[in-house]
């Protein structure tokens, strides 16, 4: 039962990144926002694009994380399909 819910907590396919990523934008700009507000002039346009940038850098994470479980999955299925000698 466990297996089953932690499953629902990994990224398997790229639509599901394309949605995290999204979410992580919209909450990044939300808080960026805050920082224009609270620190009004360059710190607090330097904050927003910090707050920017770190989702640019966690859906790159993201995406080579789906290759390399798709290249590991792809190994290990070409792996298996061997015939014995």
């Amino acid at each position: 039962m466990l297996k089953k819910i932690g499953r629902l907590f990994v990224i398997k396919t790229k639509w599901e990144a394309y949605i995290i990523i999204y979410a992580l934008a919209l909450g990044c700009t939300a808080r960026g926002a805050q920082y224009i507000t609270d620190y009004p002039g360059r710190f607090g346009q330097l904050m927003f694009l910090a707050t920017t940038g770190a989702v640019f850098l966690a859906g790159a994470k993201i995406f080579d994380a789906l290759a390399y479980e798709r290249e590991a999955r792809e190994a290990r299925e070409a792996g298996s399909a061997k015939p014995e000698n």
